[in-house]
């Protein structure tokens, strides 16, 4: 388990290791384009492809893109059944790219909620790609930040029992380790692009101590480009983690 930026300081560098992903704009983008939203998504699906091409090249580690969250599903029928649709398509073409780049692929979330076609599709993926280690793929499917924390609640009190009648015993290292992403060190760089300025209940343990940027390009318009200057924005950002800028300075 990745150690949590509130208890250690983290290790750093001028890449990111693990960079997180808000992918917002797509029905936007096709808005102005006066075509249907679901033209948005479909593009949307190329951008994830030159992003993921771009951070194996730039050596990032952990890469994790907000795909659905739990919030989602109040978005119009047709939309949904499209995103369905798209995630099956990408997972049915997509998993040999992915193998023959190194890339492991995780689908982190609720996954109960999904189709057992769509759910057979995920565990044959992450399977297929489990002995791949060069880019960690993340892909949050029905997830929410606060429904991390509930099912990891629960998860630790079904482990340990007793913890109920010990709540002085509960630390954020037996909650953290329950947590969907236990396994992958805490987010050094947080994207959103489309414009908007909020992180929308993801990774809201995680992102503790991230460095926040928000790009006003529509998802299907982000690439390699963009993804250099969130780099170069992130490298110039003093990362103290509770520290002063001199003891920065001292190496201290």
């Amino acid at each position: 388990m990745a150690t949590s930026s509130t208890q250690a300081i983290p290790e750093t560098g001028a890449i990111p290791r693990h960079v997180a992903i808000i992918m917002d704009g797509n029905g936007r983008w096709a808005t102005r384009r006066h075509l249907p939203r679901t033209a948005g998504h479909a593009k949307g699906v190329q951008a994830v492809r030159r992003v993921v091409e771009a951070c194996g090249r730039r050596g990032v580690r952990y890469l994790t893109l907000f795909a659905f969250s739990s919030e989602n599903w109040r978005r119009p029928a047709d939309e949904v059944s499209l995103l369905m649709r798209l995630f099956v398509q990408a997972l049915e073409r997509e998993v040999d790219k992915l193998q023959e780049q190194g890339v492991r692929l995780h689908v982190v979330g609720d996954l109960s909620a999904f189709e057992p076609r769509l759910q057979e599709l995920i565990h044959a993926a992450q399977e297929r790609t489990r002995g791949n280690d060069r880019l960690h793929l993340s892909i949050a499917a029905n997830y929410g930040g606060r429904w991390d924390i509930l099912q990891a609640t629960r998860a630790m009190l079904q482990a340990e029992p007793g913890l109920a009648a010990r709540p002085q015993d509960i630390d954020e290292s037996r909650l953290a380790q329950h947590l969907s992403m236990a396994w992958a060190p805490e987010p050094d760089l947080f994207i959103r692009t489309g414009g908007e300025q909020r992180i929308s209940n993801f990774l809201i343990w995680q992102l503790a101590y991230t460095e926040l940027y928000f790009s006003d390009a529509y998802w299907p318009d982000f690439g390699a480009e963009q993804l250099e200057a969130a780099f170069e924005w992130y490298g110039g950002r003093e990362r103290r983690f509770g520290r002063t800028s001199a003891q920065l300075n001292t190496g201290r």
